[in-house]
């Protein structure tokens, strides 16, 4: 039986703390790993984990389980898939941060993995696989947390809520269904949803824009009836370089509480293009704020509408 050992690693101008506790804390995964979409625990005790992860792989949305061991004193996470997908048998692995300087450090990432039925042309392509996918996640690690540690105010977060007179199920129901939504909503030109696996969408959309215009995204949505649904948009309008959101849906005595959450990083490079020669990051986080949370307290003004009136 072979077991293949490989090392890559890369050296980021970030703290090694800071590093392990971005990749340690999973809901940071969609801001630092450009395929992951979402991230889940389904369980969590002292130094381990179990974890779902939802993300894109050469175009298509995937999930699978890990288990972690989560090591804060040795600057180390190690982590072993529970079930493979041919024609990986077996897939684990060790982060390891190695602090350089203060504000300096390693990061190796360490995998073993074996091929289905120990097949020599199987394991080839898994090589392949490992080495692309390990050297341009590390690529994208190194740029995001020098984003995250060092720049300042480009990350924003906000959300927004509206309360529901009627049911979760109701309100659920109208976020689930977004191919009907350039029916349902003003702001949607067109819409492409596909679902090949339950619960696993891509949503391609036209969004107006006030002054007429409309620009294309397209998001990867993981959905979990009848309480949320979380998304990463995969193709973003000029001023993002990170867009992530989550509807979340709860019930009280009193009907629901619906709220869009929104998680995004502005993309300097194109500021001054968007919102002309004068403007800078405040400009660009006002505009951003301001322009997604519209979207979003209309599409949650539209669901109370749909859900009220099925009370």
């Amino acid at each position: 039986m072979t077991v293949r050992q490989v090392e890559h690693e890369i050296t980021a101008q970030a703290p090694a703390a800071e590093v392990y506790r971005l990749i340690a804390e999973v809901e940071n995964w969609p801001r630092i790993f450009p395929p992951t979409v979402h991230v889940d625990h389904l369980e969590r005790g002292e130094g381990e984990e179990r974890i779902r992860i939802w993300a894109t792989a050469n175009g298509e949305a995937k999930s699978w389980t890990s288990r972690r061991t989560l090591d804060p004193q040795g600057l180390r996470i190690t982590f072993r898939q529970e079930v493979s997908t041919p024609p990986v048998a077996a897939m684990g692995g060790t982060w390891v941060i190695e602090p350089l300087a203060p504000s300096r450090c390693r990061i190796r990432l360490l995998h073993d993995y074996r091929a289905t039925g120990d097949d020599p042309e199987k394991l080839k392509w898994i090589d392949e696989a490992v080495d692309r996918n390990s050297r341009s996640e590390l690529a994208a690690l190194k740029a995001n947390v020098e984003l995250a540690t060092g720049a300042d105010g480009l990350t924003l977060s906000f959300e927004d809520t509206v309360r529901v007179a009627g049911s979760a199920k109701d309100v659920y129901d109208f976020l689930n269904e977004a191919g009907l939504w350039s029916e349902r909503l003003p702001h949607v030109a067109a819409v492409r949803l596909t679902e090949d696996t339950p619960g696993l969408q891509t949503l391609r959309m036209d969004t107006r824009t006030k002054d007429g215009s409309s620009h294309t995204t397209e998001s990867v949505r993981v959905c979990f009836p009848h309480h949320g649904i979380a998304y990463k948009q995969t193709t973003l309008p000029a001023l993002m370089t990170l867009h992530t959101g989550y509807w979340r849906l709860e019930e009280d005595g009193d009907g629901v509480l619906a709220t869009s959450r929104h998680t995004v990083v502005v993309n300097t490079a194109n500021i001054t293009t968007v919102l002309g020669p004068d403007a800078g990051v405040p400009e660009a986080r006002a505009f951003l704020r301001n322009a997604l949370g519209a979207n979003s307290r209309a599409t949650l003004g539209h669901a109370k509408e749909y859900a009220e009136a099925r009370r």
